[in-house]
């Protein structure tokens, strides 16, 4: 008898790999003679780096302090493969629903600022590859701590940067990219999600994910008008429409 094992996280309570290794220890002892291949899974959230790194052979972990979701800072762990010069980000190291209590869930002022922080600081490490989880955060904040963590300016009508969250998003009146830390535009970055809705509508991120990360109906209709907004000034500065794109 053979037995393939894949599961993916238990979110906030069991990683891919300790599940795995948990059904292995439970099938074995009723199936001993039987033969396991274990293949944790990973959908670019919780897990990813880790159920990544369980297939690769010449790996390492590197912590870097960053700022977390509510802007404290945290601790999150990145993957390199040396051999491969490929980094390994995951969103909700930094920017994760499970770093922020129940009390404190509030997309409109958690932020994506760490995960920028981790790739700027993992570019010390020279990769040609970096590949970027984005499930399991705690924000809906379009990206923007993101932008300003690798050097883009995300400007109010005084020329101040706008606050962490999806709250700032209204408050966008320029983007601008000229000052990107030049290292971001010389490598292959990779992005890893399990989900294909646009940005704005019914089926957008605010209406769909939001309340996952503890926006009440009021500040739904606060983030879609938000995010309406930033969509309308990043069109207008990069020329592409982005209210229907896959987010």
């Amino acid at each position: 008898m053979k037995f393939v094992i894949a599961p993916d996280s238990f979110k906030e309570s069991m990683t891919a790999i300790t599940a795995a290794e948990a059904m292995h220890r439970g099938l074995k002892k009723v199936y001993p003679h039987a033969q396991f291949s274990i293949f944790p899974m990973a959908d670019g959230g919780e897990g990813t780096v880790d159920a990544l790194l369980y297939y690769a052979t010449d790996t390492k972990k590197i912590t870097y302090s960053v700022k977390g979701p509510l802007g404290e800072t945290i601790d999150a762990e990145i993957g390199y493969l040396p051999s491969k010069d490929t980094v390994i980000i995951e969103m909700a190291q930094a920017s994760g629903i499970m770093l922020v209590k129940d009390l404190f869930r509030n997309p409109l002022y958690t932020t994506t600022y760490g995960v920028g922080e981790l790739l700027i600081k993992s570019l010390d490490l020279k990769p040609k590859k970096v590949i970027i989880g984005i499930g399991g955060s705690s924000t809906n904040d379009g990206g923007v701590g993101f932008l300003q963590a690798i050097g883009i300016k995300v400007l109010n009508k005084l020329g101040q940067d706008v606050p962490f969250g999806g709250i700032g998003l209204h408050q966008i009146d320029t983007i601008d990219f000229s000052t990107i830390d030049p290292r971001v535009m010389e490598v292959e970055i990779i992005v890893l999600s399990d989900v294909k809705n646009p940005l704005l509508g019914k089926n957008g991120s605010s209406y769909v994910f939001s309340p996952q990360k503890g926006a009440t109906q009021e500040m739904v209709v606060q983030l879609e008008a938000g995010m309406e907004h930033y969509a309308s000034i990043l069109e207008k500065t990069v020329g592409k429409k982005m209210s229907q794109l896959a987010s």
